[in-house]
């Protein structure tokens, strides 16, 4: 299975998308972009970087090809390690390794990977259709010589009527074609700033409406939080917490199936083993989710977790969610 497909699909959706075992790509958006030397703009982008030390399942990429080839979240776990294995074969023996759309990735000498991204896709939504252009430069000598003629035309003008002993004033056509050309210099000296400031408002509007985009996108995604912030203690009424029942954020994720009674079988056998296991309405994505237990804190859902690594799953990931 070639999974670079699916991670060029997640790179227009979310920040970031982790490979597990082997790194994560991330994404980050860059501005509008002029070169001075060539007046060239170019429209904002995502730029792609490679971060190997970010090897944990986040789940990401594995639900979003579980629901692209039509089989299970298992199934598509084993797939990303088979062609992780490949990916360090392929490094191993040649040194580089070409994935399509993205980039390539590279061996240094202290056997570090490096990652070079392919400029020609820009995976920023709101960009498309956008593509570079030049703005020709505003040549003031030009507006300047049509008005050096105008006033050689008055004066000329002038001059006649002086030797004719009228006093009468020059052609008012003349005059106002020398203040539109000389409005038009002014204008293409003080435009160019003008045209500049609006763009970058624009850019400002758009990057905030993208961000506000993608933060949403993230929230829809489930992510394994290693270092979780610190809770926030607040003063309740004794008499209300006695009744509340306590909330219990943190679930260990034994699977995800596409069937729903699979996903029964495997709640059965959880209770079988003596889990507190529960079976979740079908997602989203048309799966079944199955949680070996939920815990009140972090904590406790990571102490239950390295256990069930240990003896049961290990591929096993903690979610965190209000059911």
């Amino acid at each position: 299975m070639k999974i670079e497909t699916y991670i060029s699909q997640l790179l227009y959706r979310y920040e970031c998308v982790a490979i597990p075992g082997f790194g994560a790509f991330l994404t980050e958006i860059q501005t509008v972009q002029l070169n001075e030397s060539t007046n060239s703009f170019f429209p904002p982008k995502k730029t792609i970087s490679f971060n190997s030390r970010l090897k944990n399942n986040d789940g990401l990429l594995a639900n979003h090809i579980a629901q692209a080839e039509n089989t299970s979240y298992g199934f598509a776990v084993s797939a990303i390690a088979f062609e992780v294995l490949n990916w360090k074969k392929i490094l191993e023996e040649n040194g580089v390794l070409s994935l399509k759309n993205i980039g390539e990735l590279r061996l240094n000498s202290e056997s570090n990977i490096v990652f070079t991204p392919n400029d020609h896709t820009n995976y920023l939504a709101t960009s498309f259709g956008l593509s570079p252009f030049v703005s020709p430069m505003v040549k003031k000598e030009i507006f300047e010589k049509k008005i050096e003629k105008i006033a050689s035309k008055e004066k000329d003008a002038a001059l006649l009527h002086d030797n004719e002993n009228h006093v009468k004033t020059s052609n008012p056509y003349l005059r106002y074609a020398a203040i539109f050309v000389l409005g038009l210099g002014i204008t293409g000296s003080i435009g160019y700033p003008i045209y500049q400031n609006q763009i970058d408002s624009q850019t400002l509007v758009v990057e905030q409406t993208v961000q506000k985009k993608v933060q949403n996108k993230i929230q829809e995604a489930t992510f394994f939080i290693q270092s979780p912030l610190p809770a926030v203690t607040l003063s309740v009424d004794s008499a209300k917490v006695e009744t509340a029942e306590p909330k219990m954020p943190y679930h260990i994720m034994a699977g995800a199936f596409r069937s729903e009674q699979n996903a029964e079988k495997a709640y059965n056998q959880l209770i079988k083993d003596g889990y507190k296991a529960r079976m979740l309405g079908e997602d989203k994505h048309g799966l079944f989710p199955v949680i070996y237990g939920s815990y009140a804190t972090m904590k406790e859902a990571e102490e239950a977790q390295k256990e069930i690594q240990k003896g049961e799953n290990p591929e096993a990931w903690i979610l965190i969610e209000n059911l």
